[in-house]
């Protein structure tokens, strides 16, 4: 007897793998993601380097790209512990487009900010 093979459709609402893509693709886990493609980063390198990020929220979410493979957490010994973090394969592998991605914004930044300005003043102008 063969099993049906698992199906994945990020747009089923119970499909699991929605839960990885809030991670992934949240601000904190995009931003995490990338600064590990960097290299091998202890806790407050990774919270100096995502500038913003509260401890309690780096710190969630690196357990959460740890739970998906993602993120390896590693404890060195040594006094006092050290503990470090880096990507997995898969996690260099989703990094990598992220960092895709990134750079597509930050490119297009002077476009967008003509697109928003345009819309503010339409906005301000309905407004008034």
């Amino acid at each position: 007897m063969s099993l049906d093979p698992l199906v994945f459709d990020v747009f089923a609402r119970n499909c699991t793998s929605r839960p990885v893509m809030d991670t992934v693709a949240g601000r904190w886990g995009i931003l995490t993601l990338a600064a590990l493609r960097e290299g091998t980063h202890r806790f407050n390198e990774l919270r100096r380097r995502v500038d913003g990020v509260s401890e309690k929220m780096l710190s969630q979410t690196l357990h959460a790209l740890e739970r998906d493979g993602l993120v390896v957490r590693e404890v060195r010994s040594a006094i006092p512990p050290r503990v470090e973090y880096s990507l997995t394969d898969l996690g260099a592998r989703i990094a990598a487009k992220l960092n895709e991605l990134i750079e597509l914004v930050e490119g297009e930044m002077p476009q967008i900010t003509v697109a928003q300005e345009r819309y503010d003043a339409r906005e301000d102008d309905l407004r008034s």
